[in-house]
């Protein structure tokens, strides 16, 4: 904390020199007090949430394989798993869509927070969900953005068209997906056909 506070007042010092030339670091400075008091508030309201989630009994293998769809966006389902956590007392499941020529692959993991052990296991997720970021270079982009009111991670490889879209729904659900040839945009259109509303 004593690190923020000096962080602050370096800020406060240098915040009217617009021109300065580390004008940059400030604004990362910035960010970074940020996101590290977002971080203390998700904390806490994950903890909350964590003593409620422990109770709630998990979605079955059953009922996570019936969650999943045949068929997304022309794509058919190919392969699933289910039950992969069941050793730790997590509910999981797994599937993957491509579509006929196999030029185009979407794979879903999700993960159910219920029970204490999901509880725990997705608790450390939600603390990098609470922070605010965006990264570029030529090979790749990473960002934070809002998505119908949730907080989530996009990732796009640009030299093989790649995304990876990772979200928590309700605080409860962690959400992975991947489109391999497949854009930001393609792969939360996936996403959106699966429905995850249905869940729990």
């Amino acid at each position: 904390m004593k690190r923020i506070l000096l962080a602050v007042m370096a800020v406060s010092l240098l915040v009217g020199c617009k021109d300065n030339p580390v004008s940059k670091k400030i604004k990362e400075t910035k960010q970074n007090v940020s996101n590290t008091k977002e971080a203390f508030k998700e904390l806490n309201d994950m903890q909350k949430d964590m003593e409620e989630l422990k109770d709630v009994t998990p979605l079955t293998n059953d009922e996570l394989k019936s969650w999943l769809p045949e068929e997304i966006n022309g794509m058919k389902r190919t392969s699933y798993k289910a039950g992969q956590g069941s050793y730790m007392n997590i509910a999981m499941v797994e599937a993957t869509y491509t579509n006929e020529d196999k030029s185009k692959k979407f794979r879903i993991q999700v993960m159910d927070g219920a029970g204490e052990m999901g509880a725990a296991a997705t608790a450390g997720v939600r603390i990098l969900f609470s922070q605010d970021f965006e990264e570029e270079n030529e090979y790749s982009t990473r960002r934070t953005v809002k998505k119908k009111g949730m907080k989530a991670i996009e990732e796009y490889q640009k030299n093989n068209n790649r995304s990876t879209i990772q979200f928590m729904k309700d605080n409860r659900f962690y959400f992975d997906a991947t489109g391999t040839n497949m854009d930001i945009d393609e792969t939360w259109d996936a996403i959106d056909e699966l429905d995850a509303d249905d869940l729990g």
